[in-house]
């Protein structure tokens, strides 16, 4: 039985040659996971110090999860599957999870940062006290050999110079005007002023009872304080200038003072709300009405784009699947022009014809009847163009997909279909469509489902033309689908509200996921009329 399991050639109790049992193997491996334990724990340790824990737990779970898989010889097969897992979680599985979260947040304008980086916010750039008898000086910079930074001070007591870092040295026969050099410092060429004094209002002078800040051209020798200081015991913030109170409000993700009024000027932090986001689609009438007429238009343009495309798609098919057809071949091969062209090419091809001064298409119509239609400024003319458009950009897909489909019809149907008298039409609606429809019924679903979300061709042809829907407190436009419409009140000119945006962005799954399950009963319906064929 030994003689038989060896290997031919090969002396028995001979090492294996193969590269995956061999040292050098081993050790290019667990050296390989050393390498990338490392970098995810240093990505780790960035994100936890940045308190972004969200991606700090993504990329424990990835390094957790890898190394398990490596470890455990059950899990072998999955390694050659890790990185594709390690991707769909990062890329896919967290993306879902924020947005989730998100939804619940006020996170948006004025509400970007965590509490403790707000709070860092306030107290860095809300404003220092000076003291009003702080003696001030005009600015000269000097700099050493070294770089080292120094000023030369004047007013019209006293004079002074004080390197980075030293301590202020009084001049006590200062000369008519600043020397150009000066205990090992050459003063700083005119061109290079400007950029030295930015330099020098980050840099410490002098020791902390006896302190030179420097604010444009001009020094100001005292010890300036914060204005705002936050008081942990209170959780509040407390201005200085008057001992005005702001305490936590964590409904609303503000410090409020006493008069109800939150901090001026200064961030707020994100906070949890619940369902207000949720509810803002339903009870602001402001939010409401726009979002009613876009959900409307966002359903009427996908299925309309997907009948319209199928619809000539079809025709085209039927047509060029005749072998009587002359240069079918040719004729075929220019229909699926549009579909090999860039998209987005096309639509900006479109949108330069269809512009209201210039376009091609405006001025014939315009030679022919005198008037210049506003296809892409018109709400009504924008919402017909962006349909001509995506039928001229989708039917070639639907063509091909059922010049497929109808190959694959047997012929014997039909002349079995003939023989009992069944006219075109009859042979058409009886035969051809419902066996089509078992064919191309999860392509049409999954053609639904993109154009749902066809945010390139919204924005490409008309978005900066488009309409604006008046009296609405968000962006919206007469043509914007739910996309459009999201990514608007996510990023658009106005502000940001991410919560809100991530609220509608869920409704958006539901109803693309809801729409799909019914569209699949549809489909199991096609397979039994087509079974019954």
């Amino acid at each position: 039985m030994a003689v038989a399991n060896a290997k031919v050639g090969v002396p028995a109790g001979a090492p294996s040659s193969h590269p995956q049992n061999s040292t050098l193997w081993t050790v290019l491996k667990y050296l390989g996971l050393a390498l990338f334990n490392a970098f995810t724990l240093l990505l780790v340790y960035a994100f936890f110090r940045d308190e972004n824990l969200g991606l700090a737990a993504v990329f424990l779970v990835i390094g957790v999860g890898m190394n398990t898989i490596f470890f455990v010889p059950s899990l072998y097969p999955l390694r050659w599957m890790s990185p594709g897992l390690a991707l769909i979680t990062l890329l896919v599985i967290y993306p879902i999870i924020y947005t989730v979260l998100t939804s619940f947040t006020n996170f948006g304008d004025g509400h970007r940062l965590p509490k403790s980086q707000a709070i860092t916010q306030i107290e860095r750039i809300g404003g220092f006290i000076i003291p009003e008898d702080a003696p001030r000086y005009s600015v000269v910079p000097y700099r050493n050999d070294a770089g080292t930074v120094a000023l030369w001070l004047s007013n019209a007591t006293e004079t002074i110079f004080v390197p980075s870092g030293g301590a202020i040295q009084t001049i006590t026969d200062p000369p008519a005007e600043p020397p150009a050099d000066y205990d090992g410092y050459t003063q700083v060429p005119r061109r290079e002023l400007l950029p030295t004094l930015r330099e020098a209002q980050s840099l410490p002078f002098g020791d902390e009872d006896d302190v030179i800040t420097v604010s444009g051209r001009e020094a100001i020798r005292a010890t300036i304080v914060p204005r705002f200081d936050y008081d942990e015991a209170q959780d509040a913030i407390i201005d200085r200038t008057d001992d005005t109170i702001y305490r936590a409000n964590e409904k609303t993700g503000y410090f409020v003072g006493p008069n109800g009024r939150p901090l001026q000027n200064q961030p707020g932090y994100r906070v949890g709300v619940g369902l207000y986001n949720f509810e803002r689609m339903i009870s602001d009438p402001g939010l409401r009405g726009p979002l009613i007429d876009i959900f409307v238009w966002t359903v009427a343009f996908a299925f309309l784009s997907v009948l319209l495309t199928f619809i000539v798609g079809l025709a085209m098919a039927l047509v060029m699947n005749d072998p009587r057809m002359p240069g079918r071949t040719i004729i075929r091969s220019l229909l699926i022009i549009p579909y090999a062209i860039p998209g987005v090419i096309s639509i900006v091809v479109w949108r330069g014809m269809l512009n209201l001064n210039l376009g091609v298409i405006t001025n014939v119509w315009n030679d022919l009847f005198g008037v210049r239609p506003g296809f892409l400024i018109d709400p009504w003319l924008a919402k017909f163009s962006i349909l001509l458009v995506n039928t001229w950009l989708g039917y070639p897909y639907m063509m091909l997909i059922c010049s497929g489909a109808l190959q694959a019809i047997p012929s014997d149907v039909y002349e079995a279909a003939a023989v009992d008298g069944a006219k075109p039409w009859q042979r058409f609606w009886g035969i051809t469509l419902p066996l089509l429809l078992v064919s191309v019924g999860p392509l049409l679903i999954a053609s639904f489902t993109f154009n749902f979300n066809n945010y390139l061709l919204i924005e490409a042809l008309t978005g900066a033309d488009a309409p604006n829907i008046p009296n609405s407190p968000v962006p919206a436009r007469y043509t914007d689908i739910l996309i459009s419409y999201t990514y608007n009140i996510a990023f658009g000119n106005r502000g940001s509200d991410y919560g809100y945006a991530s609220a509608i962005t869920i409704v958006i799954f539901l109803v693309v996921a809801v729409v799909t399950l019914m569209q699949y009963r549809f489909t199991k319906t096609w397979e039994q009329v087509g079974e019954n064929v």
